[in-house]
């Protein structure tokens, strides 16, 4: 989605992103049916995405950070019908993002 422009005529864009923290960690490896796919621990992961963070912003783009909660996922997930997976969290990410973007329902 486009935010605004900047001053070399490149569209800036918002991009979603996947976000933990820490006292959820264990939580949501328990309801993930992916977690395999995920490093073992919050410490494992955290700089990782904080590096992607800072190529996101340095090519110019907006990071939102889209927290995923272990009270609210599995409702989300189960409304929806989709497995607690890597879609189902980026799913909702962008949903979250395109919902405080254009502050309507999607």
């Amino acid at each position: 989605m486009t935010d605004t422009t900047n001053p070399e005529n490149q569209e800036t864009s918002i991009q979603a992103m996947v976000w933990y923290r820490e006292e959820h960690w264990d939580a949501l490896q328990k309801l993930f049916t992916d977690s395999h796919l995920l490093p073992q621990s919050y410490s494992d992961w955290l700089p990782k995405a904080e590096e992607m963070v800072k190529k996101v912003e340095a090519s110019g783009d907006i990071v939102m950070k889209v927290f995923i909660d272990p009270e609210t996922f599995p409702a989300w997930c189960k409304e929806k019908g989709k497995e607690m997976d890597k879609h189902a969290r980026t799913e909702l990410a962008i949903e979250v993002a395109t919902q405080q973007s254009f502050g309507s329902k999607v």
